[in-house]
């Protein structure tokens, strides 16, 4: 379900929906550690650059913490609803949580605690795998759902900010262009579509 680097270009560390997460090494092309998390897993991210911490969103509600020289994880975070996707900030201090009861979760990794929810009328969480994402500056949070609209909140004022409407099927994805200046959206009909400055 999901795969991100870990700390290295040869290390990639993988989520799935067997319940385990798996770090890889790219030289070798084998797995060389398997971590049991007892829940299939919808996304992880990374959230340091030596590689050691893994976060990771389950079907169970809940977020793991990992550190790579541990077998089990810690201190994880249970939430009211199935974990659909993780986006981390770009200082790595804020993670996104996606969740099926139709809220998005501000959590502070510093304390390990939600900070803020976002929700709206007509928001609706499409699918266990719904993407979400922090803008560059991680000043907006924008959201897919499931009656093809985007939403854009100010991670700020905890308000919507716009509700972009293109999509005639539920949206499942969505991602900030890395400076800013554009979105993208893809959804259940396999259309994609970019948004401009306006955004």
């Amino acid at each position: 379900m999901a795969a991100k680097f870990l700390g290295e270009p040869s290390k990639v560390v993988t989520g799935s929906h067997d319940r385990t997460l798996k770090i890889w090494d790219l030289r070798n092309k084998a797995c060389i550690e398997t971590k049991f998390a007892g829940s299939s897993c919808n996304d992880l991210v990374t959230s340091d650059g030596a590689g050691s911490t893994i976060i990771s969103g389950h079907f169970d509600q809940k977020i793991r913490f990992w550190d790579t020289r541990a077998e089990s994880s810690s201190n994880d975070l249970l939430l009211e609803g199935k974990v659909t996707s993780l986006d981390l900030s770009r200082d790595a201090n804020y993670l996104l949580s996606c969740v099926r009861d139709d809220t998005v979760k501000l959590i502070d990794l510093r304390m390990k605690k939600i900070i803020g929810s976002f929700s709206a009328d007509g928001f609706k969480v499409g699918f266990d795998w719904t993407r979400v994402a922090f803008s560059p500056d991680g000043q907006y949070i924008a959201a897919g759902s499931s009656d093809g609209s985007v939403f854009i909140w100010s991670v700020a004022t905890n308000m919507v900010e716009t509700v972009l409407k293109n999509h005639s099927a539920a949206v499942t994805a969505v991602s900030w262009h890395p400076h800013g200046t554009f979105l993208a959206s893809v959804d259940r009909a396999k259309t994609v579509t970019v948004w401009g400055d306006h955004v």
